[in-house]
């Protein structure tokens, strides 16, 4: 019975053996994914990465054991695609740090997004990169499996990276720098986003929807005008969006069922967002939100709209004001509203660049909103005071300056830069008909970009390699050996 037992042991599947796959070429880039395991790390050498393909990845990852793809320099390794689609992300815990990742296909249309990540890809994580040229650099959607069920990418982490355009965006399909649709728990922070703008409609910096819950911005930095001629309708963050088709919305994935809300309990906290043309923060459809400790300057302020949307604005300054649109309701806290744009400029040095460092009396902002227990940091995560009221808005002002830099770069944890950005991936699905944003004064009804989250197209996977059966032989026999001889020393009367 023993020796049955012991071959049983020997005979379950072995551990993944991870290991560090330093590449150098697209073709070993291509390799390392397609035999990717759980705990690999595949390492980019500096260079050019040029591709006329996506790069599928669906090997599975685990929590402890990620698979992380990262530039042996960060930035260094960059990766160019003139494809639909840049990485294809199907599998669970993938890794991402240090890219830099463009688009470089002569049609806008024709670069969708530098990271797909699609059904039950949970715990994906993008830092640390530069994502440029794409009409939405990350997408995120929900997708059904083999049986039909819809799986949703939950749990991802979008952090310390670059997101911007060198040109304006000449395309039908949506426009959206971070565009997550469906899947609960992501967390975008310490970001920089910037010079986003389509052609003739709508554009965002960033947005939740389609069904998720709990999502967070915080300590981010949106710039809707930083570096090229200004142009269009740019929005700033968003949970909801331009709205969701009903069939590609959670949890229902039926086009009988409205999708409303289109986000739950998400928080927005201690983001920076400059020079866009309409709202800073639009809330659509977006249940028990938290708007807190942000500063707006030059967007037309916060809307909370349709009746869904319900829940807090506090702490926060702006040029323009928190409003409630189309029987969307909130409980106003102490905002400072109606900053006149010569304020902004006394107080700091260059505020529509994005240089906060203090100039002059900041005064009236200093202690001047009651704490929340949800906000414990500020923009460049410092901690706020542990006792007493908070300085208004995303700078704590009372530990003075948080950094020396300039523009995007001014202290909130993201390298600005101006290095290059990220991949391609189609955004299937167009079929979302609600309006957008809307939120310029007497035009409540500005046509949506109606994102219809669908799936992008097929590809091979990122499978895990071959059966091991030489290492399995290897291990097998020699302890097959040493069981034989222990159960022969127990039964000597079973050899006789």
């Amino acid at each position: 019975m023993r020796i049955t037992t012991s071959l049983a042991l020997l005979l379950l599947p072995l551990p993944t053996v991870a290991a560090v796959k330093n590449v150098s070429t697209v073709a070993q880039l291509q390799s390392a994914l397609a035999s990717a395991q759980a705990g690999d790390d595949i390492v980019l050498a500096d260079g050019t990465y040029a591709l006329n393909v996506n790069l599928s990845c669906s090997a599975e990852g685990t929590a402890t054991q990620p698979i992380t793809v990262r530039a042996a320099n960060r930035y260094a390794a960059r990766i160019q695609f003139n494809a639909l689609e840049g990485f294809k992300v199907s599998g669970r815990y993938w890794t991402f740090d240090g890219l830099t990742v463009e688009g470089v296909c002569s049609v806008d249309e024709n670069c969708e997004h530098a990271f797909h990540v699609t059904g039950h890809a949970e715990g994906f994580v993008l830092r640390n990169s530069r994502l440029r040229d794409f009409n939405a650099q990350l997408k995120v959607n929900a997708a059904p499996n083999g049986s039909g069920v819809y799986e949703m990418p939950h749990r991802g982490l979008v952090e310390r990276n670059e997101f911007y355009d060198t040109h304006a965006r000449s395309t039908s399909t949506p426009v959206t720098k971070i565009n997550i649709d469906t899947g609960d728990d992501w967390v975008v922070r310490d970001n920089d986003v910037h010079d986003f703008y389509k052609l003739g409609n709508i554009s965002y910096g960033a947005f939740m929807k389609s069904g998720g819950k709990r999502g967070v911005f915080e300590r981010n930095r949106v710039l809707c005008v930083k570096d090229y001629p200004s142009g269009g309708t740019r929005i700033g963050l968003s949970f909801g969006g331009g709205g969701t088709g009903n069939a590609y919305c959670a949890p229902a994935f039926d086009a009988a069922v409205p999708c409303d809300p289109e986000h739950t309990d998400g928080v927005l906290r201690n983001n920076v967002i400059i020079n866009c043309s309409d709202v800073g923060i639009y809330l659509n459809k977006a249940a028990n939100t938290k708007v807190l400790f942000n500063t707006l300057i030059s967007t037309t302020g916060v809307d909370f709209r349709f009746a869904s949307t319900t829940g807090e604005a506090h702490g926060n300054v702006m040029s323009s004001v928190v409003r409630a649109r189309d029987s969307g309701s909130f409980t106003a806290g102490t905002n400072l509203m109606n900053v006149a744009s010569g304020t902004w400029t006394t107080w700091y040095q260059a505020p529509l660049s994005g240089d906060l460092r203090l100039k002059g009396d900041v005064s009236p902002l200093l202690g001047a909103a009651a704490a929340r227990a949800t906000v414990t940091d500020d923009l460049c995560a410092r901690p706020r005071p542990s006792a007493g009221a908070y300085t208004l808005g995303a700078l704590e002002h009372s530990l003075g300056d948080c950094g020396a830099g300039t523009g995007a770069d001014a202290g909130t944890g993201a390298d600005a830069g101006t290095g290059a950005d990220a991949g391609t991936s189609t955004d299937a699905g167009t079929g979302g008909g609600n309006t957008d944003a809307g939120t310029t004064p007497g035009d409540p009804t500005l046509p949506g970009t109606g994102d219809g989250n669908g799936q992008s197209s097929s590809d091979g996977g990122c499978n895990t390699s071959p059966g091991l059966a030489a290492q399995l032989l290897f291990i097998l026999v020699p302890l097959y050996a040493v069981s034989r001889r222990r159960w022969r020393r127990a039964h000597p009367a079973a050899e006789r």
